[in-house]
C-alpha cells in the first residue's frame, strides 16, 4: 500500500501552527509565525496531541533563511571583518566555559550520565547535538528535549530583551515584499538554499541545511548574481515551519520527562544567561559594535533563530552570523575529539 504524501496527523498539526501563526500575527506581535507556530505545537504537545512535523519543509525552510544570511554578506561588510577579531577571540572561551559548567551542572549536580550531560551543555544546533550524543551511547530523547528548550526559552526571551535592554525594533521588514521581486528570483533562491543544502550534506558538514546554503550564497552576493534576500513573505513560511519544528519536538511528552529533562534544561538556560550577559559585557568593551549586533552574536540559539531575530531587528546579519558561525564550527569540531574522554564512564543515568 502507497504512503500518503500526508498523515492526518501532519495536518493536525500545520493547522494547530497556522492558527497559532494567525492569532499571533492579528494580535501584531513580534515574529508571529515563529512564535506562534512553536507556541501552538508546544500546547498541542502537552494536551497529549498526536504531533507529527513535515521535516523536509522545515529543511527547506531552514534554506531559505541560509541563503537571506548569504545575500547580507557584501564587499562593505567583509571590509569590517578585521574588526570583528576581538570579539571573534571571545568566542572560544565562551564555548568552553559553558561547557565546562554545563557538564558539571547536568552531570554531578542533576546525575545525568556524562555523556549525556556532555552534548546537553553543548552550545551546538539540536540536530547535531542529538546526533552526536547518540552515536556516542547518550541518550537521544533526553538531548532532544533539553536542546529543543534551550532553543525555545531562549528564542522566547530574546525580544523581550531586545525591546526592554535595547530598545530594538522589532517591525524591520524581513526582505522586500513578495510583488517588488520577480518570479525566478524565488526560483533562485530555492535552487540555490537546496543545492547548498546537499552539497553541504555530501560533504558531510553538519548544519548543512543552513551552512550550505550559506556558504553557496556568499559568492554569488559578491559578485552580484544574487542581489536581493528572500522576500518577507517566503520568510515569513520559513518561521511557520522553524517554529513547528521546534515545537514537535515534545510529542509524547511525559510527566516524568517535564519534572526530569524540562526542569534540568531551564535550569541551564540561567546559567547560559548568566554567562552570555558576562560576554557581551566583554564584547562591548573591547568593540564598537552595535548593542544589538553584540547581544545577538552572543545570545546561544540556532542559526535559522538568530538570523530571524536579526531581520526582525535590522541588525547586521553577517556579523552576527559570523559569532555564531564561529561557535557551530568549535563546537562541532570539538565535540567528537572531547568525547573520546567520556568513554570509561559507567554511571547511569538519572533514575525516572
Amino acid at each position: 500500500m502507497a504512503q500518503p504524501l500526508i498523515t492526518q496527523n501532519q495536518i493536525i498539526t500545520l493547522a494547530l501552527a497556522f492558527v497559532g501563526g494567525c492569532l499571533l500575527y492579528w494580535l501584531d506581535a513580534p515574529l508571529p509565525f515563529l512564535f506562534g507556530s512553536l507556541g501552538a505545537c508546544l500546547i498541542a504537545a502537552t494536551l497529549g496531541v498526536p504531533l507529527q512535523g513535515a521535516p523536509f519543509l522545515s529543511t527547506v525552510s531552514r534554506t531559505v533563511l541560509g541563503v537571506a544570511i548569504g545575500a547580507s554578506i557584501t564587499w562593505s561588510l567583509l571590509s569590517q571583518f578585521v574588526s570583528l577579531a576581538p570579539t571573534l577571540l571571545l568566542v572560544p572561551p565562551y564555548i568552553a566555559i559553558i561547557a565546562f559548567i554545563g557538564v558539571n551542572y547536568f552531570h554531578r549536580i542533576l546525575g545525568y550520565d556524562k555523556t549525556t550531560a556532555y552534548y546537553a551543555a553543548m552550545p551546538g544546533g539540536l540536530q547535531d547535538m542529538v546526533v552526536f550524543g547518540e552515536e556516542a551511547g547518550a541518550n537521544a530523547r533526553t538531548l532532544s528535549l533539553i536542546h529543543a528548550t534551550r532553543l525555545l526559552l531562549m528564542v522566547t526571551a530574546a525580544p523581550v530583551i531586545l525591546v526592554t535592554f535595547f530598545q530594538a525594533d522589532l517591525t524591520h521588514r524581513l526582505g522586500p515584499p513578495a510583488s517588488e521581486l520577480p518570479i525566478y528570483h524565488l526560483i533562485l533562491i530555492l535552487a540555490i538554499g537546496i543545492t547548498g543544502w546537499k552539497l553541504a550534506e555530501w560533504l558531510g558538514l553538519f548544519g548543512a541545511s543552513v551552512i550550505g546554503p550559506i556558504l553557496l550564497s556568499i559568492p554569488l552576493s559578491l559578485t552580484g548574481v544574487l542581489t536581493e534576500r528572500p522576500s518577507q513573505e517566503v520568510i515569513m513560511v520559513s518561521q511557520y515551519f522553524i517554529g513547528l519544528g521546534i515545537g514537535v519536538y515534545y510529542r509524547g511528552i511525559t510527566p516524568v520527562e517535564i519534572r526530569r529533562d524540562i526542569l534540568a534544561a531551564s535550569g541551564f538556560v540561567l546559567i547560559l544567561v548568566l554567562i552570555a550577559a558576562i560576554f557581551i559585557a566583554l564584547a562591548s568593551v573591547v568593540s564598537n559594535l552595535n548593542p544589538t549586533d553584540i547581544f545577538l552574536a552572543f545570545w546561544p540559539t540556532g542559526q535559522a533563530e538568530v538570523a530571524v531575530l536579526s531581520l526582525a531587528a535590522g541588525a547586521n546579519v553577517g556579523i552576527i552570523v559570523a559569532h555564531h558561525l564561529a561557535r557551530i564550527i568549535l563546537v562541532i569540531l570539538g565535540a567528537p575529539t572531547f568525547a573520546k574522554f567520556l568513554k570509561h564512564d559507567t554511571k547511569p543515568d538519572i533514575p525516572k
